[in-house]
């Protein structure tokens, strides 16, 4: 099948011989984002590009991130007209709250529930500029992925022959399958899928008790095999990401 624009990034990640090919695009696109928002282009600089991040904000794990990219000024410039969002957002919180006026039965249940300063803050830490555009993103290379595995036997050959995905992807990838698949080629995927994914989690797993028995003085002089990064790729096959990855920092 000749490859189009939009399925060149899946087809890269694919080709690279990941853990999981969606941890390889979940990493490109989130630094892609982090270069839109604070990098060369000074997109922080846009009036309707700072509109929306101060309308949506960002979430712990992306301002730990941004803080880590290194841009002083775009960072500053991001903050200072989100402050004055998210002040004016709580004077107005502020002004309609009243204090409830619970019975003793509301006072043994979980007060923040029925909280509206509470609902609030949590509305605010569930929103993040970065996270929404990713999870558009991943929503299209998911959509990629089962155009692919409907009509390219060779990128279904190369995901059979893979390493298979990380669990956290792979339950999106089954909740993608029910709603993507007929209920014949679902049979052919699950099957496929609970294969590449037992006999990869066993090649993890005797990787990282190989790494154990390296330990053993006996095992001092005996090759590594491959688990010389067992750790890391064990981590990532359970939960996704990079734990080896160091910060993605701007670039000067």
């Amino acid at each position: 099948m000749k490859e189009q624009l939009y399925t060149i990034p899946l087809n890269d990640a694919v080709n690279a011989g990941d853990e999981c090919p969606f941890c390889f695009i979940e990493r490109s696109v989130e630094q892609d984002l982090l270069d839109f928002v604070l990098g060369s282009g000074s997109s922080y600089m846009e009036a309707d590009i700072r509109e929306m991040t101060d309308k949506a904000g960002f979430c712990r794990q992306h301002f730990q991130k941004m803080f880590d990219y290194g841009n002083t000024l775009g960072n500053a410039w991001i903050l200072k007209t989100h402050y004055q969002k998210v002040i004016g957002e709580m004077k107005k919180e502020f002004a309609r709250f009243k204090p409830a006026k619970a019975s003793l039965k509301d006072k043994l249940k979980k007060a923040a529930e029925s909280n509206p300063i509470a609902a609030w803050v949590r509305e605010k830490e569930s929103s993040c500029y970065i996270c929404q555009h990713f999870a558009d993103t991943y929503a299209r290379y998911m959509d990629t992925f089962f155009y692919l595995w409907n009509q390219d036997e060779a990128f279904c050959r190369k995901i059979k022959e893979g390493k298979g995905f990380c669990l956290h992807h792979f339950g999106d990838l089954c909740q993608a399958a029910d709603a993507k698949l007929s209920n014949k080629a679902k049979e052919e995927f699950y099957s496929t899928m609970f294969s590449l994914m037992e006999s990869n989690m066993n090649r993890l797993s005797e990787d990282v008790a190989w790494m154990v028995e390296k330990f053993d003085y006996r095992n001092k002089d005996a090759d590594w095999k491959n688990s010389k990064d067992a750790i890391q790729r064990g981590m990532q096959k359970l939960k996704g990401g990079y734990p080896a990855d160091g910060p993605y920092t701007m670039s000067k």
